[in-house]
């Protein structure tokens, strides 16, 4: 297996999602012209500074208030499914009620392959708790079930290993960065993503972590469909 290669393929996918945006370029997301479905392409570093900075509200937070891993499109397949069969390395058999066994993933927080779904945590690259602190405490319960299902965009959710989930727990990247430090500019670069697609705020430690990693990693551009 040539892991440069599927890493390579992998990258580019990520920047630029398969949905291909062919709108032209619109406001940066702060802007009073940017709307829900409206797409803005901008570069990394010119994204991270569009987003609001804000302390962190973090009381109130329950995961429950994030309905997640539902069937939206009725085939069977809950949305940890739904990424598990997109992400896979090696397609996994499909048994009923969308059962997976066998198939192959690459985890890039940790630079490893897994055997079988067991091992995987479809992880929200944003974790539900610091979009709660970011802003999603406001949202409708329906604006926060999209947030934790979104596989609108690919970029929202990322089969990883159990073991590196639970090390990034709901911290940010002022508080965990990925051991595997090759694959830090795709996490970081991912992570404005969503926080830009849905209009969260960075508190201040964590712009300035980002900003840090970022200083090191290409100013790639982004197309990011808003959802809010």
């Amino acid at each position: 297996m040539r892991r440069t290669a599927v890493l390579a393929a992998a990258v580019t996918a990520l920047l630029l999602p398969a949905t291909a945006y062919a709108t032209p370029a619109h406001p940066a997301p702060g802007s009073r012209a940017a709307a829900p479905g409206d797409t803005v392409t901008l570069t990394v570093n010119e994204a991270l500074d569009a987003l609001d900075v804000a302390p962190e509200d973090t009381t109130g937070y329950k995961r429950s208030y994030f309905r997640h891993w539902i069937d939206a499109d009725h085939d069977g397949c809950n949305t940890r499914q739904e990424a598990l069969l997109e992400e896979a390395v090696e397609a996994p058999e499909q048994g009923a009620r969308c059962k997976l066994t066998g198939g192959l993933w690459y985890s890039a927080y940790d630079d490893t392959y897994i055997n079988g779904p067991g091992g995987t945590d479809a992880d929200h690259r944003v974790p539900l708790k610091e979009a709660w602190d970011s802003g999603a405490a406001d949202w409708t319960p329906a604006e926060r079930q999209d947030f934790a299902n979104d596989l609108r965009d690919p970029r929202s959710l990322v089969m990883v290993s159990a073991r590196s989930n639970r090390s990034k727990g709901e911290k940010d990247p002022a508080q965990w960065q990925p051991p595997a430090a090759g694959n830090r500019c795709e996490y970081n670069t991912l992570w404005v993503v969503v926080k830009t697609r849905f209009r969260l705020s960075v508190d201040p430690a964590e712009k300035t972590a980002l900003a840090g990693e970022l200083a090191n990693c290409p100013d790639d551009m982004l197309t990011v469909e808003l959802a809010r």
